[in-house]
């Protein structure tokens, strides 16, 4: 084989094992991106959620009309009339 051809073909094996190492990490990359902002968007629609359960659940049950009676206003928020019995101990003193 002609030692000029044999360098060529060494120098595109040499190319394409590097370029196969450059898209392979490529993708990798790309799956790791996929994977946090799954994690990220998860975090960010759950925490809500969570911290409502855990610390204005006790507070809002709290200050509820009742205690076990669900609100009947629209929502589950408590109706006007509802609101009114509420405040009106308070109004009285």
């Amino acid at each position: 084989m002609d030692p000029e051809i044999k360098r060529q073909l060494e120098e595109i094996h040499a190319l394409a094992k590097d370029n196969h190492q450059m898209l392979r990490a490529i993708r990798r990359h790309q799956w790791y991106g996929v994977i946090s902002t799954v994690i990220f968007w998860a975090v960010l629609l759950v925490a809500p959620l969570y911290l409502y359960q855990q610390y204005l659940q006790p507070i809002v049950d709290k200050f509820s009309v009742s205690a076990g009676v669900p609100a009947t206003g629209p929502f589950g928020l408590p109706t006007f009339a509802e609101l009114q019995k509420l405040l009106n101990p308070f109004q009285s003193k």
